[in-house]
């Protein structure tokens, strides 16, 4: 199966290197009629999914500034992408932040969007003879994307829950573009994967076998750079696109049909596979709270524990407060 361009990952590369302590601040603020004019952002995306809503919505009509979009087709790249300085703003799922934080990525938490996780899920095919997770033990079993992403954290625990040793399950890690194609050749026993990759495979008639809900924190972020952060007038622009998206989630919501239409449209996918995307939820665009703080504390304290992650971080640390100050 041929993916189409919404699913291709543009790799920017360039230099930066800044860090910030602390939880936020970035030095001496702008007047509030500060000119922007000359401020460019570099907006980082997955999928087209902030693209989309935010085209849609007509959210960033009259920017005082000017904003660039890098579209990926996953974190990994996302991620490689802020660590050089080729993007401003990455948004990702909990564990994708952590792995980059973990890898000395420049960045900070500015904002969350809370979702009950029915977006991630562990797929068979639909004449599988694999009905629950019992099941997996001695199967082979594919992750998308990479080690530390939403998926291998929904796989560990499912087997966990079903008494099934990790050891006694073969785990592979390919990319979800990937994946799917081979998923829908018949080359793949079970999936665990996310999003618009998920719904293209259970619109085909792919079977859940478990889904995040209950599992996964289902907490997505939008992390900012350090270097944008540090930046007064980089900061304010920064401070704008987040209400302004926050408005475009609330268009979303409020028009669920709409929407699904235009992102069909927008991203030349079926409009029965975007209706089903949209169908698990368009959550509100917030600040960041002390639950999801620990929320992702927890999700960083089981991946030190399994060895994914070298070392622990510090969530509190990773948020800035300020950046999307009403």
């Amino acid at each position: 199966m041929l993916l189409r361009p919404v699913f291709r990952s543009i790799v920017l590369l360039s230099a930066v290197l800044f860090s910030l302590t602390g939880c936020g601040g970035g030095g001496d603020k702008p007047a509030a009629n500060a000119n922007l004019s000359g401020v460019k952002l570099i907006l980082g995306d997955q999928a087209k999914g902030l693209r989309t809503i935010v085209e849609a919505s007509h959210a960033f009509d009259g920017l005082p500034y000017q904003v660039e979009w890098a579209n990926f087709q996953g974190a990994a790249p996302l991620f490689e992408a802020l660590r050089a300085g080729a993007v401003d703003l990455a948004p990702a799922g909990d564990t994708p932040v952590l792995a980059a934080a973990t890898g000395g990525a420049p960045l900070r938490i500015v904002a969350v969007r809370r979702s009950q996780s029915r977006s991630i899920a562990i797929l068979v095919p639909k004449d599988s003879p694999i009905h629950s997770v019992a099941d997996l033990k001695g199967r082979n079993v594919v992750v998308s994307s990479a080690r530390g992403s939403i998926s291998q954290y929904l796989l560990i625990r499912a087997l966990a829950n079903a008494g099934v040793s990790e050891n006694d399950v073969k785990i592979g890690f390919v990319l979800p573009t990937d994946a799917l194609s081979a998923f829908n050749a018949g080359k793949i026993e079970a999936w665990a994967t996310f999003g618009i990759y998920q719904a293209f495979a259970e619109e085909a008639g792919a079977r859940v076998l478990i889904s995040g809900e209950g599992i996964n924190t289902g907490l997505t972020f939008i992390t900012a750079s350090d270097a944008v952060l540090s930046d007064a007038l980089r900061r304010q622009a920064l401070n704008d696109v987040l209400q302004r998206m926050a408005k475009a989630f609330d268009w979303a919501r409020n028009n669920p049909d709409e929407y699904a239409k235009i992102f069909a449209k927008t991203n030349d996918i079926p409009l029965p596979v975007s209706q089903r995307l949209h169908s698990w939820g368009l959550e509100a665009l917030l600040p960041v709270e002390e639950r999801d703080i620990k929320a992702l504390q927890g999700v960083d304290d089981l991946f030190v524990e399994k060895k994914i992650f070298p070392h622990a971080v510090d969530v509190a640390k990773l948020v800035d407060r300020e950046a999307f100050a009403k």
